[in-house]
């Protein structure tokens, strides 16, 4: 009888630490992918809002606002996972110099099955923040600064 306790705690700890493996890992892999996908989009959009007008007629390297968040949201939804929620809030877009801060939090959730048969549901909120300024190779004049 007492071996048979033995052998139900062992089976009731392996299920428990594989849910906790899987649980940590479906956080952690949300988040990464969260911080890429915002890195990624912000430079391609701040890169896409470009004002190359102002930039042949005086050399000034500045962005345009209302083409940044178009083209942020734009990226963002196309390569975004369908099975989170995620809130996006554009903080600060400064046209000259080019620098903007951005903040995504995402709402996931994940339903596990308990050993009584029941399911448990556990929700979290992941926020990841990004402050970029876009940097040229060559200065004004085409000398580096």
């Amino acid at each position: 009888m007492r071996e048979s306790f033995w052998g139900v705690m062992i089976v009731t700890l392996g299920i428990t630490s594989m849910f906790l493996v899987y649980f940590f890992q479906s956080i952690t892999n949300t988040s990464e992918h969260n911080y890429e996908l915002l890195k990624e989009t912000t430079q391609a959009a701040m890169y896409d809002s470009l004002d190359l007008a102002a930039y042949r007629y005086d050399g000034t390297i500045r962005i345009d606002r209302e083409l940044f968040v178009e083209s942020f949201l734009r990226r963002f939804a196309q390569t975004a996972t369908l099975s989170h929620q995620y809130h996006i809030v554009i903080y600060d877009v400064n046209e000259e110099p080019p620098k903007v801060s951005i903040r995504i939090s995402t709402m996931g959730s994940e339903t596990s099955t308990t050993l009584g048969g029941g399911d448990e549901a556990i929700t979290f909120q992941l926020n990841n923040s990004i402050d970029a300024i876009l940097e040229t190779k060559y200065g004004i004049h085409g000398y580096g600064g």
